[in-house]
């Protein structure tokens, strides 16, 4: 999504009033890019509006309108520890969002921004799922979660929630993604699981705080939320289901589709079989999903890396092609080798030796994983046997 001006750290209130303007969208994103922030399209003023196509609607919404409540709900919000705002021009907004079609004009998130630049493998499937349904979601999140890949899902009864559950309890990323404002626990039951993910995950939402659950809000989620993911999995699913829409999404972005077949005289098994049959991968275990999303991991895992330890400009996505060495004169990166050792070590003991977050080990890891410097077994990792120590490891720490 190429701009024109150079992307800035946003004001918040001005994002909000942007975001909260409504209409169509192209043409706040063009105010938007052409000024450079929020702040400067609010004050460039009602003829640069109207030159980037703000409908009559539009241009009173920002000059104040009847947005003052919605406003101050969304302020309170964001005043909040660990709440955000991020615009389609923030070096933070996740890239492979970015370059997705529909891509939102803003996100609201509490929690970690960062890791929407995790890889993550989108989990998905029906509300009223089979114990066997149950078992698999938590099976594969948790293989997924091991081999160093973050889970998405749009914290819906079910499948939804069990993949979330299962990566909260592996102690990896999970993205939780709202048809509703950011503040709002739906469906209710799962208001606990929202306030764990909040925590220790993100919660997103295209919906400023306060919006209600509508029916029509829940396709536009789930596109966040096979954009925001490297490939989509299919647990179970009718014939008429959200996931298939997440699903077909997914394929429209261009990312991977995979479904779980099941019995024929399961119900919840027939939306799986009609992707298979329309050309989703059939999986029968996660080492399947893992191996063909590992190599398109690669790039994202370096973008991450880089974006934690020094900024990135939107305009120009970090990338790096399979087989590029990191910086090994990264400190971070250091210590994590330093903590490594030929005897495994859980997740867990490696954030406590650095001293880092769960989001930036796992990263490292995976990267470490994909250049053969690492061995995962069973949520544990170790040192190859033939690997040697990065340049600069022992500097700098």
């Amino acid at each position: 999504m190429p701009t024109t001006a150079t992307p800035t750290q946003d004001d918040p209130e001005a994002l909000t009033r942007l975001l909260l303007a409504g209409g169509p969208a192209s043409s706040r994103r063009q105010l938007l890019q052409a000024h450079g922030s929020a702040a400067a399209a609010l004050a460039a003023g009602s003829e640069a509006w109207h030159a980037a196509g703000l409908d009559a609607g539009q241009r009173a919404a920002l000059r104040g309108g009847d947005n003052s409540r919605a406003l101050a709900t969304a302020m309170d919000w964001l005043a909040r520890p660990g709440h955000h705002v991020i615009a389609c021009t923030d070096p933070d907004y996740p890239p492979l969002l970015r370059d997705a079609p529909g891509a939102p004009l803003g996100l609201f998130i509490a929690g970690d921004p960062a890791l929407l630049w995790h890889p993550m493998v989108a989990v998905v499937g029906s509300r009223n799922p089979s114990a066997a349904g149950r078992e698999h979601a938590t099976a594969f999140s948790r293989a997924f979660a091991r081999a160093g890949f973050g889970i998405a899902s749009g914290l819906a009864l079910g499948i939804d929630a069990c993949a979330h559950a299962a990566a909260l309890d592996a102690d990896a990323p999970t993205v939780a993604v709202l048809g509703c404002g950011p503040d709002i626990a739906y469906p209710a039951a799962n208001a606990a699981l929202l306030a764990r993910i909040a925590g220790h995950g993100a919660v997103v939402s295209e919906f400023p705080p306060g919006t209600r659950p509508l029916r029509e809000y829940f396709p536009a989620r789930n596109r966040i939320v096979a954009a925001l993911s490297l490939g989509t999995l299919v647990v179970e699913a009718a014939l008429r289901s959200g996931a298939l829409i997440t699903a077909r999404l997914a394929a429209d972005a261009g990312r991977e589709v995979f479904a779980i077949p099941g019995s024929l005289h399961n119900p919840m098994a027939r939306g799986c079989h009609r992707l298979i049959r329309e050309g989703a991968a059939l999986v029968e275990s996660p080492d399947e999903v893992i191996a063909t999303l590992k190599p398109v991991a690669h790039v994202l895992a370096h973008a991450l890396h880089g974006r934690l330890h020094g900024p990135t400009s939107c305009a120009e996505p970090p990338s790096a092609a399979p087989g590029v060495d990191p910086e090994r004169d990264n400190p971070d990166y250091n210590r994590l080798w330093e903590a490594l050792g030929h005897d495994p070590t859980d997740m867990d003991r490696l954030v406590a030796r650095t001293g880092l977050t769960t989001a930036e080990v796992s990263s490292m890891l995976l990267l470490m994983e994909l250049e053969g410097r690492v061995l995962v077994e069973h949520g544990r990792y170790s040192r190859t046997s033939a690997t040697t120590r990065p340049r600069g490891a022992g500097r700098g720490k």
